[in-house]
């Protein structure tokens, strides 16, 4: 059909827009990046105090009204965005993959390194909507995940291979066993217990290990 010698130039308009999409989102997260490092280090330095960055943020409202997104809080975010993650390189360099929104989710709610790798490559390789993180990582998925008890995709598999073999030797059932009640232990296997234990008992049983 003639329909079908189109679908080649409606292939490469849509690679085409998605490179540029990607293009556009890592100059974004390079910009903010910037922007914390250029805050933290001046606040570290003693040269910006805590009032500098509200002042910042009304400069730039009042010169350059059409700038969006450059609020007080917003920019202390991109500090604090800068700061999580200027000593890894290999985590810097995915967060340059995923959307601001995703990242702000990720760094903002995650309380390990391991926990933020775990969500940002799994944005990544899944592409992630951003209601499917915020679902995720408030259902726990990485503590789940973790204790042994989540039924892992295929991408999860390649990410984490050894954490289901890990998490399934006799070393951690008897220290799970030990951590939750057996109520608990019950009622785990029909219901999703809430993110902040699952955290605590994660907590505890690598302390046991």
């Amino acid at each position: 059909m003639l329909e079908n010698r189109f679908t080649a130039i409606v292939d490469l308009i849509k690679n085409a827009r998605n490179a540029a999409l990607k293009t556009v989102n890592k100059e974004l997260i390079n910009l903010y990046w910037n922007i914390g490092e250029y805050i933290h280090k001046r606040v570290e330095s003693t040269e910006w105090g805590q009032s500098i960055v509200k002042e910042l943020a009304e400069y730039i409202q009042r010169n350059e009204p059409d700038l969006k997104g450059f609020s007080d809080k917003n920019l202390w975010r991109m500090k604090q965005f800068y700061e999580v993650y200027k000593d890894s390189a290999k985590l810097s360099a995915l967060v340059r993959e995923i959307s601001w929104s995703h990242n702000l989710a990720i760094f903002s709610r995650c309380q390990s390194p391991e926990e933020r790798e775990f969500y940002l490559k799994l944005s990544k390789e899944e592409n992630y909507s951003f209601r499917e993180l915020d679902r995720q990582i408030s259902s726990g998925l990485f503590e789940r995940t973790m204790i042994g008890n989540a039924k892992l995709s295929t991408v999860l598999r390649v990410l984490h291979p050894t954490v289901e073999q890990s998490f399934k030797d006799r070393v951690v059932e008897y220290s799970l066993n030990r951590s939750l009640s057996p109520t608990l232990v019950s009622e785990y296997k029909t219901q999703l217990p809430d993110k902040k234990l699952l955290q605590r008992k994660i907590h505890e049983l690598l302390n046991r290990l």
